[in-house]
């Protein structure tokens, strides 16, 4: 069994407790948090883990911004962001998967690749297959993480996945807790009408930029991490030229996901969620209020 990750179970335990504290999050969503939080950060990627850390602080910090404006446009505002071990799993699924993957792929010394290897593998019967043909265990020094020729391109896929599910979770974050907060009057996706600041599946002018805006902080994010933990991204032999296109890249895409992450969830909203207006306090209600 490999040595256990002392460090990301530290920051997990201390981030799940900071939520609970903090009453972002419901003890079920605290300890939900701890344990996919764990999960994450102890891939040996660690540009998984420092993604988690970014998104969950900068969309911590925007729930807080403007908190009394928010209060006097959404009734039950402050109720709304204490999140439940359902909600934080739900959006922290996909990158839990990916960074999983990941690390049983390319990472034999992993706690990911023991526990598959001990318990997975043998249940279903899969003897010795191998999920990575090519064998080729992460080397920061010998190949880059989103090098498209890596067994298959399967690395490069799997951070991707990653960083649009990031990308799309603080692009919808900061579009609904900065977006309500626009001086213009949103508008309607599906008919462009203008609505009442909070509506399910609204858009403004602040709420759409602050979405890619959330984009392109996780692809920074991602990018900064993967040169400064991963030589071979930042190589001589990539060059200036190299290391732009590299940031760049990941940058655009963030904000790709970011934008558009927000745009289908707005379009999810206006067609599948219930809005209630309150005639007496000129306020949003939301599904718990009263």
């Amino acid at each position: 069994m490999p040595s256990f990750p002392l460090i990301p179970f530290g920051i997990a335990v201390f981030l799940g407790a900071h939520g609970l504290r903090k009453k972002s999050l419901s003890p079920s969503g605290a300890i939900t948090a701890m344990v996919v939080g764990f999960l994450i950060m102890a891939a040996p990627l660690k540009a998984f883990g420092i993604s988690l850390i970014v998104f969950y602080l900068t969309g911590s910090r925007a729930t807080k911004v403007g908190k009394e404006k928010k209060a006097s446009l959404e009734e039950g505002h402050m109720e709304a962001g204490y999140r439940d071990g359902w909600q934080v799993l739900c959006n922290s699924f996909t990158a839990l998967v990916a960074s999983t993957l990941w690390s049983i792929l390319f990472a034999p010394e992993s706690i990911h690749s023991w526990f598959y290897t001990a318990f997975v593998q043998p249940s279903l019967d899969l003897g010795h297959v191998a999920l990575n043909p090519s064998g080729r265990a992460y080397s920061p020094v010998d190949w880059c993480a989103v090098d498209p020729p890596v067994s298959q391109d399967w690395s490069r896929k799997l951070v991707f996945v990653a960083l649009g599910h990031f990308a799309c979770c603080l692009g919808d974050t900061l579009a609904s807790e900065l977006g309500v907060l626009s001086r213009s009057p949103p508008i309607l996706i599906t008919t462009f009408k203008r609505v009442p600041p909070g509506t399910n599946g609204a858009l403004s002018v602040l709420g759409t930029s602050a979405s890619a805006l959330g984009g392109v902080v996780m692809g920074f994010t991602l990018a900064l991490s993967l040169l400064m933990e991963n030589p071979a991204c930042a190589s001589p032999a990539a060059g200036p030229a190299g290391i732009i296109n590299l940031t760049t890249q990941l940058i655009a895409y963030g904000a790709f996901g970011g934008l558009v992450g927000s745009l289908i969830d707005s379009l999810l909203g206006a067609t599948l969620q219930r809005t209630r207006f309150s005639l007496d306090s000129k306020r949003i209600l939301q599904d718990h209020s009263e």
